[in-house]
């Protein structure tokens, strides 16, 4: 029983990370806003499925497998996909947590919150030390470049961190809580298929 049921985990969990895979291919930016390097997606929707479901061991494989799969066609040397998985891992892993001990609608909202908020704080450093000195790098987008497309929205803007501060955090919290919105809606449909418990 303890081996179907591993079998079942390890399958759903793989298809969960193909499916935050090719989320990963539908991103978009939001122009006027938001610098054009800011870009939306989706793709830890499937893992906060798998987090919840499964547990946060699975979400954090989902968020895994969705940047392994990337890495070919990587543009950054990898440093884009570590950044989106510690990003990603951030947000679920604390989410599933809370959930696996209080499995009632109050601990996935205060679990979502929570994973949405250290995933916000946790992307300034996340940004700062590798996301942007990789664009430098591979992008040529110097400290100078970054800032020019931050002041074009907000000219009183005068270091990367307040930059980081003001537009990412913020947008990194809102763009996990949509993820939890949809989590919401679909969740109670979906688990029974998940778990395998579907009558």
């Amino acid at each position: 029983m303890q081996k179907k049921i591993n079998v079942r985990t390890l399958a759903v969990t793989a298809i969960l990370g193909a499916v935050a895979t090719v989320l990963m291919f539908f991103s978009f930016s939001i122009p006027v806003i938001l610098p054009s390097f800011l870009a939306m997606d989706f793709s830890e929707l499937p893992a906060l499925i798998a987090s919840f479901t499964l547990g946060p061991v699975s979400g954090a494989t989902v968020c895994l497998i969705k940047n392994v799969v990337n890495l070919p066609t990587s543009s950054t040397g990898g440093a884009g996909e570590l950044c989106n998985f510690l990003m990603g891992v951030t947000f679920v892993v604390p989410a599933g947590l809370i959930y696996k001990y209080r499995k009632d609608r109050v601990g996935a909202v205060v679990g979502s919150f929570v994973g949405a908020l250290v995933m916000a704080i946790l992307s300034l450093p996340i940004n700062y030390f590798i996301s942007y000195p990789a664009y430098a790098v591979f992008f040529n987008m110097t400290n100078d470049k970054v800032m020019a497309m931050y002041q074009a929205i907000l000219p009183w803007i005068k270091t990367l961190p307040q930059a980081l501060l003001v537009f990412n955090m913020p947008f990194t919290f809102v763009k996990a809580m949509c993820s939890v919105l949809i989590t919401f809606v679909i969740y109670k449909r979906i688990s029974p298929l998940i778990k395998g418990t579907m009558k």
